[in-house]
């Protein structure tokens, strides 16, 4: 399949993540003012839609508070700058087992389960305009834990986004999340237009090789709008990729700390290396405002 570069691209910053990057960088935000604050500065900077999950302000772990995203979702929507507000629904899938040879009972140490209803009760309580949908189970990273996502319940959890009328970003970490993220738009529980996040190098899905990714990108259909990233050492080259492959560019503190070798960086400054790379291909950054008419979202 032959390139089709995409002339006018939209940026997403994932702001904080949820992983252990906080002892890494003083840069990821973990208070709900510092999250806000960096999305803000994000915006600033070029990005037309800021990822945000929220984080324990005393410890800085991964957290599900409805009062937390709350706090983010107001500062964000109160300030200056425009920008379309993703919120992440990814959590409430985590599973540890217990060890190799006993896996239950579970460890409760990083396992968290919830109901469909209780993982999305921040989508109905803020009202994004999208939040994401992890659309697969998957071995992830090193370690005992799964991260889960049954085909009952990414079904239940489609149907409730979509009644609450907030887009749903599909993650996509292999082919067979593609291929189920198609059931579910075939299904009628994720309508157009279907906004689509590739998700590339995270052990144990879809390595970030340009063979796998343009595997990836041949099975988005073509009235899809996706979106692409990497993770780590080349989360700065995937901009470029992304483009190239028609797609729109993820950067931001939750994939890559760094702005360079050694140099730790700035959501903000992330989002400016994505838009010189992107204006330095000929392609033109789009904001809030086109991505909203282009992904037909409610602002609130």
């Amino acid at each position: 399949m032959p390139l089709e570069m995409n002339r006018e691209v939209f940026i997403t910053c994932a702001v904080t993540g949820a992983g252990d990057t906080t002892g890494k960088s003083g840069h990821v935000p973990i208070t709900p003012k510092e999250i806000a604050d960096s999305a803000i500065d994000a915006a600033r900077a070029g990005a037309a839609v800021v990822h945000c999950h929220v984080r324990n302000p005393e410890t800085g772990a991964a957290a599900r508070n409805l009062e937390l995203y709350r706090e983010v979702t107001d500062r964000i929507r109160s300030a200056d700058v425009d920008v379309v507000l993703n919120l992440t629904a990814g959590m409430g899938g985590d599973l540890v087992f217990g060890n190799v040879e006993a896996p239950f009972p579970y460890n409760p140490d990083g396992t968290d389960m919830a109901g469909a209803t209780e993982r999305v009760a921040h989508v109905g309580d803020c009202l994004p305009e999208i939040c994401t949908l992890d659309c697969g189970t998957m071995n992830f990273s090193l370690g005992d834990y799964v991260m889960t996502n049954t085909p009952s319940m990414l079904r239940e959890m489609a149907r409730q986004m979509t009644a609450l009328g907030v887009r749903p970003e599909i993650e996509a970490f292999d082919t067979g999340h593609l291929w189920f993220a198609k059931q579910l738009v075939e299904e009628g529980l994720i309508e157009d237009p279907v906004l689509i996040q590739l998700c590339m190098g995270i052990p144990w899905g879809a390595p970030d090789d340009l063979n796998t990714f343009m595997a990836m990108v041949n099975n988005v259909p073509k009235s899809w709008t996706f979106s692409a990233f990497s993770i780590g050492r080349n989360a700065l080259a995937y901009p470029a990729a992304a483009v190239l492959a028609g797609g729109n560019v993820r950067v931001g503190l939750e994939d890559n700390l760094y702005a360079g070798k050694g140099q730790l960086a700035t959501n903000a400054q992330l989002v400016e290396k994505a838009v010189g790379v992107i204006e330095g291909m000929g392609a033109k950054i789009i904001g809030p405002d086109a991505v909203r008419e282009k992904l037909k979202l409610v602002k609130r």
